[in-house]
């Protein structure tokens, strides 16, 4: 591995990230095929918070944030930072301090696949988490790592620049290059489920405005008016 900080990258537009942060992560890993959905183990650090960034990315060592430190440097206003750990790790990696240098430089939020603390401090400040544990064990600054190159982060492979969207519902990380074709089909879907919401709030039945009477019955599904008796 090389231990090098990559100052230039090329991001997703911001444009197109706002609306894709609009849509939230459900609907756009739904428009992007349901890819990109980090694993469920990342869970917010505070209820409620939502985040959508471009992605700078870090390769830390368990235990270690010292190049969590190094990548503040690098991150601009609209970023979302993005932690891999070379190996499985739950130690609290990240708390106040440094989503306080973060917030100052106009990034959204953090993803991190290792732990967190100071959750009471990141709430208070609005600053949205989304990490693989809530532990206070405290890290080292030993070992280098490595800012903006390609990272592993809870099963997705993150490339720097990067559109990457968070709520309370998960993680998912959009490709560059599909940024833009990914929120039209979002925003196409988001439009079709308003019209779904509507009509079930009406009293339409599910069953029926999708059509599954006939495929349940073929499937043999029965109706009976009475439980059956011996």
């Amino acid at each position: 591995m090389k231990t090098v900080v990559v100052r230039n990258v090329d991001r997703a537009d911001a444009a197109v990230v706002k609306r894709l942060g609009a849509l939230g992560a459900s609907t756009v890993h739904e428009a992007y095929g349901r890819a990109g959905l980090m694993k469920p183990y990342l869970r917010p650090a505070w209820a409620g918070g939502e985040a959508a960034g471009t992605a700078v990315t870090v390769l830390a060592h368990p235990g270690d944030n010292w190049m969590i430190h190094v990548a503040v440097e690098q991150c601009r206003p609209g970023d979302i930072l993005v932690v891999g750990c070379s190996a499985d790790n739950t130690d609290g990696m990240f708390g106040d301090l440094l989503a306080t240098s973060l917030k100052a430089r106009g990034v959204t939020g953090l993803v991190i696949d290792a732990g967190c603390r100071d959750v009471k401090s990141l709430r208070e400040m609005s600053f949205p988490v989304w990490s693989k544990a809530i532990s206070a064990k405290g890290t080292v600054k030993a070992t280098l790592g490595a800012v903006n190159v390609p990272v592993v982060c809870a099963g997705i492979n993150v490339e720097p620049g990067d559109a990457v969207v968070a709520d309370d519902d998960g993680v998912v990380v959009v490709r560059r290059k599909d940024a833009a074709e990914v929120a039209a089909k979002g925003e196409k879907r988001h439009a079709d489920e308003e019209g779904k919401r509507k009509q079930l709030a009406a009293g339409a039945l599910g069953l029926d405005m999708y059509n599954m009477r006939e495929p349940l019955a073929k499937a043999g599904l029965i109706y009976i008016d009475k439980p059956e008796t011996d």
